[in-house]
């Protein structure tokens, strides 16, 4: 994996479920490595659910707000990346 770009931002998170509410600006799938910078946040992670209204979906797009499981603590304002090859 290399150049990371730029895919969104943490608009919300949801501490009991491990959810981070995401408002995307590229298009993100389900197995997509991803990354989450911020002032104290830095991890890696493979997106394994992906919800839109509280359904599971495949695929979200550009400017779609979406609900991505994460395996450590996000905040608000966090910039999510993907990790490209």
């Amino acid at each position: 994996m290399s150049q990371p770009r730029a895919i969104g931002k943490v608009i919300h998170y949801w501490t009991r479920l491990g959810v981070a509410g995401v408002e995307l600006t590229d298009s993100l799938r389900v197995d997509d490595w991803i990354q989450f910078r911020g002032a104290t946040t830095d991890f890696q992670q493979r997106v394994t659910s992906l919800q839109l209204d509280r359904q599971f979906i495949p695929e979200a797009h550009a400017g779609q707000k979406v609900g991505i499981l994460v395996a450590d603590r996000v905040r608000v304002g966090d910039i999510v990346y993907r990790l490209e090859d």
